[in-house]
């Protein structure tokens, strides 16, 4: 019975509340910046004070007993410094977070909201009065991506929550992205004006028409200079393909193509066209009721443009190649762990779902996250993952509590950092989790407004289950599973991430990395 929850086939959560068409995000005037401390053995927060904004700061151990993950270019250092920007504007079910995406280059960052809004924040060049203070990302723009519709043949209303964004590789000066809601996927424009032209001979300065007999001499437009104006605009509309709802957009490594995923089924679309789509993968079996599992997540190899993985709810990856066949129903590769007989249980079935799938920059490793872990995969090693990391094991006890309130069914995401030396996840309490596969070592840190008050204490967090308690930890049932960490970012080449909780996006950053390159 519960695999009809995952599909979300036979409700649809109307939207409590709609948001204007265009509104805008604004940044709050609290900015905290992490700086380093060789002496303090917890993250303490200083207050400093600017014209413009409070700019708290934190310190750093210089050696922590689970220190955070750095990039190979600071290994060498000897401690880690870490900057947080936190936007924050006022909470309705609409202004929740639902997608975070960075851009090839990591410039730009985009999140989706439950209202179907689409927020793109800029990284600030360096300034030269301010040396190292490149690394603040500030709204660029604001746009409505999806409205809400309603399905009049099947009576069912169509949510704007934007599920997924992707960017295109930049080909020219505009950025493209691709955005998507339970049916249907957009590409916009985001291109930038600063120059206007003036002096037309047939139209006046208010774009009027002007009388013929009035033309008495020719003149050659020109460009004048003007305020920056950030433009975006629809360029294409990828609607009615999909019977289910879309869970996954993956651009290929061909630049031309890209797919989408629903519970069923994935489709293969040319960029430039909207009115035609190819069905790759259809797992729908003839009689509903003989289905088994459904498409949790899809994504494109990062090299190879004939190869793509799906997840399933049965805890499975499928690797097809489709140089094989037009219809890759079939696998090239099936990775699967057997099951433990001794960890078999009522919830054995919905904790192994894989939630989130990730190739590596590399191409060679697979990420995938379930309810309780993430692993890693090896594409030539199909009988078992690689490595295997505990999320929040103290959790198996509660888990039926958990199915209770639907938490079980959460969908949390992975990302690894730009070396593939890292991978991090969320979870629950505010909390998200970083481990570093070549140390093993991890760490558990919380994404809180709470934390980012002046002069609060911010610290590597720890979950003890019972007995013995440490001044500081904090015990498994006083967890917030309303407060949970779905989807994260990591910069393509910086330790530079990007936590979403709830209507909080939290950016944090490393700026000794920073300094070594300036």
């Amino acid at each position: 019975s519960h695999l009809t929850r995952p599909l979300s086939l036979s409700h649809l959560t109307p939207s409590l509340s709609l948001s204007p068409i265009s509104p805008h995000l604004s940044l709050s005037p609290i900015s905290p910046h992490l700086s380093l401390s060789p002496i303090s053995p917890h993250l303490s927060l200083s207050l400093s004070l600017s014209p413009t904004h409070l700019s708290p700061s934190l310190s750093l151990p210089s050696n922590p007993s689970l220190p955070l993950p750095s990039h190979p270019t600071s290994l060498s250092l000897p401690s880690h410094s870490i900057s947080l920007s936190l936007i924050s504007p006022h909470l309705s079910l609409s202004d929740i977070i639902s997608t975070v995406e960075f851009n090839h280059t990591g410039e730009l960052l985009a999140t989706g909201d439950k209202g179907g809004r689409v927020v793109i924040f800029q990284r600030e060049p360096e300034g030269k009065t301010e040396p190292f203070s490149q690394g603040e990302y500030n709204v660029y723009n604001t746009f409505q991506s999806h409205e809400p519709e309603f399905d009049y043949l099947k009576s069912l209303e169509i949510e704007e929550k934007i599920n997924k964004i992707r960017w295109l590789p930049q080909q020219n000066a505009a950025h493209f992205l691709l955005s998507t809601n339970d049916k249907t996927v957009k590409l916009w424009k985001v291109s930038e004006r600063d120059k206007r032209p003036e002096g037309y001979n047939l139209k006046d300065e208010e774009g009027r028409m002007k009388n013929l007999s009035t033309v008495t001499s020719l003149q050659v437009p020109v460009l004048k200079p003007m305020d920056l104006m950030v433009e975006v605009s629809p360029r294409r509309v990828f609607a009615n393909a999909h019977t289910y709802h879309v869970n996954s957009i993956s651009v290929n490594s061909d630049h031309e193509t890209y797919m989408s995923a629903d519970d069923l089924r994935i489709n293969l679309w040319h960029l430039g066209i909207t009115n035609r789509s190819f069905n790759i993968v259809d797992i729908k079996p003839v009689n509903m009721e003989d289905l088994t599992e459904v498409i949790t997540a899809a994504e494109f190899h990062p090299h190879h443009c004939n190869l793509l993985v799906y997840s399933s709810s049965k805890g499975t990856l499928r690797l097809c190649d489709m140089r094989e066949a037009a219809l890759c129903d079939k696998h090239s590769k099936l990775f699967e762990e057997p099951e433990d007989p001794s960890n078999r249980s009522f919830f054995s079935e919905i904790i192994s779902s894989v939630s989130d799938v990730k190739f590596s920059h590399s191409g060679r490793y697979l990420l995938t996250r379930d309810y309780l872990t993430a692993k890693v995969w090896d594409l030539n090693m199909e009988n078992k993952p690689l490595e295997i990391y505990q999320v929040h094991e103290y959790l198996r006890s509660k888990l039926c509590s958990l199915y209770e309130n639907d938490c079980i069914f959460d969908k949390f995401e992975c990302v690894w950092n730009g070396s593939d030396s890292v991978i991090m996840t969320g979870a629950y309490n505010n909390f998200f989790r970083m481990f570093d596969r070549n140390t093993n070592r991890d760490v558990t840190l919380e994404a809180s407004r709470e934390s980012s008050k002046p002069r609060a204490v911010l610290k590597p967090r720890r979950v003890c289950q019972g007995g013995k308690r440490r001044k500081d930890d904090i015990s498994v049932d006083s967890l917030d599973f309303t407060k949970k960490i779905l989807h994260t970012a990591w910069h393509p080449t910086e330790n530079i991430i990007a936590i979403a909780a709830t209507n909080n996006l939290y950016i944090f950053q490393d700026k000794l990395n920073q300094e070594m390159h300036g």
